[in-house]
């Protein structure tokens, strides 16, 4: 699998919705941002600042596409349902201390996450994103949500490594994981992916600690 030589991805986790502030998967339902959501993503236009991509994709939920609007890239901007969240089937609107309740020591990496998507169902999906970056020949900007971005970066750096590292992390996550606090935005580098997250609990986790839930 090609990644793009001469650019760099740039990830944007859309701001917060009611579901995130608590903790609940949201896949496929379609919630709007809150009022933090929306100053997130005003946050996210400061940082761009009108920045130029090659390429501009973003999840047709309107969640990210409000995102996407607020941070000012609407225009240029296409809809991929390769961008959607995870589908969490039967997890839907439930929080992962709910599901530990029922299955100690569940995440989604490991799953069961039934009537969803499989990890390698979602990676399918980011391998596409990856495959379309590659041929934009220069930087990619993407709107989407916390897991489909995790898995996609995993990918970007080296899948079946960074893949299997999320499945020990998440195993090893155990209970619930602590967060920080806040809603500033927080902006992290690695190897060619600039990532863009506001600091809430289902933030893209792309440091030290096991990805949320």
């Amino acid at each position: 699998m090609s990644r793009p030589a001469d650019g760099e991805l740039w990830v944007v986790r859309h701001g917060e919705t009611a579901w995130s502030r608590t903790g609940q998967h949201t896949g496929r339902t379609d919630l709007p941002l809150t009022a933090e959501g929306r100053r997130e993503a005003r946050a996210v236009r400061r940082v761009l600042a009108d920045r130029r991509f090659a390429l501009v994709l973003s999840s047709p939920l309107s969640r990210a596409w409000e995102t996407c609007r607020i941070a000012g890239y609407d225009r240029v901007a296409r809809a991929t349902d390769d961008l959607r969240e995870w589908d969490y089937g039967d997890v839907e609107g439930r929080t992962a201390a709910e599901v530990r309740r029922e299955r100690p020591g569940w995440t989604v990496w490991a799953g069961p996450v039934p009537r969803g998507e499989t990890l390698s169902q979602v990676a399918e999906r980011a391998r596409r994103l990856i495959a379309r970056a590659a041929a934009a020949r220069g930087d990619v900007l993407l709107f989407g949500h916390g897991h489909i971005l995790r898995v996609l970066v995993a990918c970007w750096l080296g899948l079946r490594a960074a893949l299997r590292a999320l499945h020990r992390r998440a195993r090893r996550a155990r209970g619930g994981l602590r967060h920080a606090g806040g809603s500033r935005l927080e902006r992290r580098r690695a190897r060619g992916v600039t990532a863009l997250a506001s600091l809430a609990p289902a933030s893209l986790g792309l440091g030290a600690h096991p990805p949320y839930p």
